[in-house]
């Protein structure tokens, strides 16, 4: 006969931590689900989807860590690292996020270019959804301007950063926050007119300038 003296499991209470883990795996997609409608609209409207606001600003980058795209070297032969979040801290970082199948990517890359050449900031890479041969590829006609690149094979990075589509661009600022975020490649004008005004205000607030 059974002891019927024992405590019984509470229902409600056993399924209370599922229900917690279900919103924190949806938390990410209903934010990046929420900023694809204000995209939407904005193109819907004829805005300027470069300057959507993002939810994340002012908000701790987050945390992901991904893999460091396979077989690309440094000049002096030593392997370009992953991305890893600590790498956000203490310095002002540019995350640009990348794939060699998207054209506007490839339009800007100049740009790209001319910021890795600042000492003052890092400018690390995400490939998004990308086969390792095309990244290589890419960076190795364009040049590579990256001090880190992360692999986001699957695109779960990206909605972590509520990223739109590719190319966008971050600013975050030496204390791990992000300061800005531009949606769409860089251009002469943008760069001109916010991304470097938004570069520069980071800069000052982190170094104290």
């Amino acid at each position: 006969m059974a002891d019927e003296t024992q405590p019984r499991a509470d229902p409600a209470a056993s399924a209370a931590p599922a229900r917690r883990r279900r919103f924190g795996a949806l938390l990410p997609l209903a934010i990046f689900l929420v900023l694809a409608a204000i995209f939407m609209r904005q193109l819907l409207v004829g805005g300027d989807t470069s300057r959507i606001p993002s939810a994340l600003i002012g908000k701790p980058a987050p945390q992901v860590s991904l893999a460091p795209l396979e077989g690309l070297v440094r000049a002096d032969g030593s392997p370009v690292p992953g991305l890893d979040a600590d790498a956000f801290k203490g310095r002002v970082t540019i995350v640009n996020v990348w794939a060699s199948w998207c054209a506007p990517c490839r339009a800007e890359h100049p740009l790209l270019m001319e910021l890795a050449g600042r000492d003052d900031v890092t400018l690390v890479g995400i490939n998004y959804k990308d086969q390792t041969a095309n990244a290589l590829r890419f960076l190795g006609q364009l040049g590579n301007p990256f001090a880190a690149v992360g692999v986001d094979p699957r695109g779960m990075a990206a909605i972590e950063w509520g990223v739109y589509g590719v190319p966008e661009t971050f600013i975050v600022a030496a204390d791990g926050t992000i300061a800005h975020k531009h949606v769409g490649p860089l251009g002469e004008a943008s760069l001109a007119e916010t991304f470097l005004p938004a570069l520069e205000r980071a800069a000052a607030a982190s170094y104290g300038q």
